[in-house]
C-alpha cells in the first residue's frame, strides 16, 4: 500500500468492520481512472471500487445498479458506500470474464443468456438518462479524427474531412432513426461476468437513452472477439425475431433494414474504439489497447463494400501507408 487513496481505502475497510488479517489485492483496472481490489477474508471475496470524486463520480454507478437490480439483472449488490470519497464495496463477481469463457462451443449458451438480459435492459425505464443524441454522436466520432489520425498517426486529419463528414451524417441519421430505448453503452465480453444469476453485469454507470441496436452490436461485434458473420447474423436474426415479442415491435423495420442498423451502428462503435484506445494510449499511458485496433478495423472493413464514404476513408489511409 502506498498511494494516499490506498491508504484510506485501508481504513475505510477497517472502520467497517472487516475480519482482522483481510488482505487487498488488485482485480483489475480498466479504461477509466476507476481501480478495483479485491478484499479476502477466511470468509468470502467482495470487490472495493476505487473511483476519485474529481475524475469519476460513484453516484450513477450506484443509481443505475439498483435499476438493474430492481429489474431482476445481475448488477453488483452494493454493501457499502462512501460516495464524497469515491469508495463501494461490492458483491465479487469471481473471476470468469466472457472474454475467457467464450468458445465456438459455450457460445450460443452465454449470448443466450446476454441476450435474454439485452431485453430486459431495452425495456428499462429511461428518466433522468443523458440523450445520445446528434452532438453527442459528433463528439465520439471527433476522437477517431482527433486522436487515431491526429495523435497515433500524425496525419492532419482535415486531409480526411472529404470522407469524415459524409459518412458522420449516415451513421448518425442511423443512430437517430431507430427506437430510442435504454443503452448500457459498453456491453461487451469484458463488462460480463460468468456467474449465477448469468450474466452478472459490470460498467453501467455511463447508460443513455439511444439507439436500439448499440448493446446488440457491443455484444456481438466486440472489440475483444470476432465471431464468423454468418454466426453473427444468426444471433441477431434470434434477437430481432425475441423483439417481435415486446412493446417495441411496432417500431422494428423488417430484417433486412434491422441488420443495417446494426452493421452502420457498428461502424460508428468501432471508429469510436479506434480513436478511445489511441487516447488511452497517449492520455493516459494504457497502449496495451493499441492491439485492439487491427480487429476494429477488420469490422470497418467488413462493411466498405456497403457504405460508400466508408470505403473512401479506407482507401484513403491506405493512401497514406497506414495498415489497418
Amino acid at each position: 500500500m502506498s498511494d494516499n487513496r490506498k491508504i484510506a481505502i485501508t481504513e475505510w475497510i477497517t472502520a467497517l468492520g472487516s475480519e482482522p488479517g483481510y488482505r487487498l489485492e488488485i482485480a483489475s483496472a480498466d479504461a477509466s481512472f476507476r481501480r478495483y481490489f479485491r478484499l479476502i477474508t477466511d470468509h468470502d471475496t467482495r470487490i472495493v471500487m476505487d473511483a476519485p470524486p474529481d475524475k469519476e463520480s460513484c453516484v450513477p454507478f450506484v443509481a443505475i445498479g439498483r435499476q438493474l437490480r430492481t429489474a431482476g439483472l445481475h448488477s453488483p449488490e452494493i454493501f457499502a458506500e462512501d460516495l464524497e470519497r469515491g469508495f463501494l464495496l461490492l458483491e465479487d463477481f469471481g473471476l470468469r470474464p466472457y472474454l475467457d469463457e467464450l468458445t465456438s462451443e459455450s457460445a450460443d449458451g452465454l449470448y443466450g443468456d446476454a441476450l435474454a438480459a439485452l431485453r430486459i435492459i431495452g425495456s428499462l425505464p429511461t428518466d433522468g438518462l443523458p440523450r445520445f443524441d446528434r452532438q453527442m454522436m459528433q463528439t465520439e466520432l471527433a476522437l477517431f479524427r482527433d486522436w487515431y489520425l491526429g495523435r497515433e498517426l500524425n496525419l492532419t486529419p482535415a486531409e480526411a474531412d472529404f470522407c469524415l463528414q459524409p459518412l458522420a451524417e449516415i451513421l448518425i441519421d442511423n443512430a437517430l432513426a431507430q427506437p430510442q430505448v435504454w443503452v448500457h453503452r459498453d456491453y461487451h465480453s469484458r463488462n460480463l461476468m460468468v456467474c449465477e444469476p448469468n450474466p452478472g453485469i459490470l460498467d453501467f454507470q455511463d447508460a443513455v437513452l439511444g439507439p436500439l441496436t448499440y448493446d446488440l452490436v457491443s455484444l456481438l461485434k466486440d472489440c475483444y472477439v470476432c465471431w464468423p458473420r454468418e454466426r453473427v447474423e444468426g444471433w441477431v436474426a434470434d434477437y430481432f425475431d425475441q423483439l417481435q415479442q415486446t412493446a417495441l415491435a411496432p417500431q422494428l423495420p423488417d430484417f433486412d433494414r434491422f441488420l443495417t442498423w446494426f452493421d452502420l451502428m457498428g461502424v460508428q462503435r468501432h471508429m469510436k474504439a479506434i480513436g478511445i484506445f489511441a487516447r488511452l494510449n497517449h492520455r493516459d499511458g494504457k497502449p496495451g489497447y493499441l492491439a485492439d485496433i487491427p480487429r476494429c478495423f477488420e469490422y470497418l472493413a467488413e462493411q466498405a463494400d456497403r457504405c460508400g464514404p466508408l470505403a473512401e476513408l479506407l482507401d484513403w489511409l491506405n493512401k497514406q501507408g497506414v495498415r489497418q
